[in-house]
């Protein structure tokens, strides 16, 4: 069975065909680095990163490419409100770069604890303003976009293909009562290539039509082509984001190239809280901050795979915990049988390891559009054939290669078997953790006005080699020397 992905533009399931044999370009779209990150943008990283190690698994040479959004981003998600990121330096009184740089760190951070992958290249949008600048100029050349009042905008209407992704045309968005109805747009429907930066404003640059900023848009269509190329394999994100963001990276690269944009489109679904979206705007976000202080992170993201990706995922700790219940069970079995064979190399699996039963129905249901729920399964089976081989004294070989398929399958894959040859995952997590409470120690004793035993905590981890950086917003983040 060959590898069948879901693609969003034909709304159906594909034969994944690469643009070029053996290597695929992907491309996911970041956070906007404003806030922390929370359970429903782990779904997403954690999603994306499993593709990437299937597509590895598969034989292929991946690029994946995760962007960081620092500019442009409004509050509305479209082209009204404030500049997220300015909008949080207003209120914290520190510069949005600033902010930018503390949450990417944290998020790096967070995502390492979940053991997702580093991707290949981290773009930012306010490092490609040239690249951005570029694309607007050519698509006004070419008569899709026209600037008014230092403003240019993308016009819909000469785009005939607008609304191919999501399935919702220009008409639609008018009546949604989401459209932004400044004066110089020619129609309320068009979209912002380049924003004008009123005075004071602080994220600015020059262009050909006055200082101002990129859309939020524009950003992405130039990030992943300069990287992946005009034309690339996947584009993964979330299902929010499929109208107007996906809808309109690919009306401007499109229109400017005048060759398709992506060939698979590839978006998850929700983390939903009593059936509503989880999201900082609505304020039922549960922030991976505070989640690791009562769950293992790969009990998180074990949870979170448990879960097809285009289904929603319901947050309830109970759900949790007995995810918890579950992958310990996992993890004592894969502990017992690493106590017998000892150090094994890892490496691919033989021809033999392949034919396995395990194995095949695992790469069939992968090959389904990434069925991790049912990858899990085959996972407890795994568990079931190893607590029969170590309780009948498997012979040696049997054994080792048992452990070659946990860590293949349930490690190299799914990212949930810790890696037996790093062997630091959990040793990380407890420093996190001792850390973090010495942390929450310290700011009980700046709420109680003990700058004495707050000084202390400071200088003492500094000694031991752990830097700690507080924010005017009270949170306080950490880094090892």
């Amino acid at each position: 069975m060959a590898l069948s992905i879901y693609n969003t533009l034909s709304r159906s399931k594909e034969t994944f065909q690469p643009i070029e044999p053996n290597k695929v370009g992907m491309y996911v779209c970041g956070p906007t680095v404003y806030s922390d990150t929370h359970i429903g943008h782990a779904k997403s990283y954690i999603t994306f990163d499993v593709v990437r190690r299937y597509l590895c698994f598969l034989g292929y040479k991946v690029t994946y490419v995760l962007n960081i959004t620092d500019v442009g981003h409004l509050t509305d998600d479209a082209d009204e409100g404030e500049d997220k990121l300015v909008k949080k330096g207003i209120e914290t009184k520190q510069h949005p770069m600033q902010i930018a740089e503390t949450y990417t760190r944290s998020f790096f951070d967070e995502m390492t604890r979940l053991n997702v992958l580093p991707p290949d290249i981290a773009p930012r949008a306010s490092g490609h303003i040239i690249e951005q600048i570029e694309i607007i100029k050519d698509l006004i050349a070419k008569g899709f976009a026209y600037e008014a009042g230092g403003n240019v905008y993308f016009e819909v209407s000469k785009d005939a293909e607008y609304g191919k992704l999501s399935g919702r045309k220009a008409d639609d968005q008018e009546a949604s009562g989401r459209v932004e109805t400044r004066s110089d747009k020619r129609n309320p429907q068009d979209f912002a290539l380049w924003k004008k930066a009123e005075q004071g404003h602080i994220m600015r640059w020059a262009s050909p039509w006055g200082d101002g900023f990129p859309g939020w848009h524009i950003e992405c269509s130039a990030m992943s082509m300069k990287y992946l190329g005009e034309t690339f394999d996947i584009h993964g994100g979330g299902i929010e984001n499929q109208f107007p963001h996906h809808e309109c990276e690919i009306a401007q690269s499109e229109s400017s190239t005048g060759k398709q944009f992506v060939h698979y489109w590839m978006h998850h679904n929700m983390v939903t809280v009593d059936g509503k979206k989880m999201g900082k705007s609505l304020g039922n976000s549960s922030y991976l901050k505070d989640l690791f202080q009562q769950f293992d992170p790969m009990t998180l993201r074990f949870f979170l795979l448990q879960s097809h990706y285009r289904s929603t995922t319901e947050f309830k700790t109970e759900a949790i915990v007995a995810a918890d219940t579950g992958y310990k069970k996992l993890l004592a079995t894969f502990a017992k049988l690493r106590d017998k064979v000892g150090v094994v190399e890892i490496g691919t699996l033989t021809t033999e390891e392949l034919a396995h039963p395990i194995v095949r129905q695992f790469v069939d249901d992968m090959n389904d559009d990434f069925n991790t729920p049912k990858g899990i399964a085959q996972l407890f089976d795994l568990s079931r054939i190893t607590n029969e081989a170590l309780l009948s004294d498997g012979d040696p070989k049997t054994l080792r290669s048992l452990f070659h398929l946990w860590n293949v399958l349930g490690g190299g894959i799914l990212g949930i078997i810790p890696n037996e040859q790093s062997g630091n995952a959990q040793n990380d997590d407890v420093l996190h953790n001792v850390i973090e409470t010495i942390i929450s120690w310290r700011k009980e004793a700046r709420i109680n006005k003990d700058y004495k035993m707050s000084d202390a905590i400071r200088n003492d981890l500094e000694s031991a080699g752990v830097l700690l950086e507080d924010a005017k917003d009270g949170t306080t983040t950490w880094s090892v020397k």
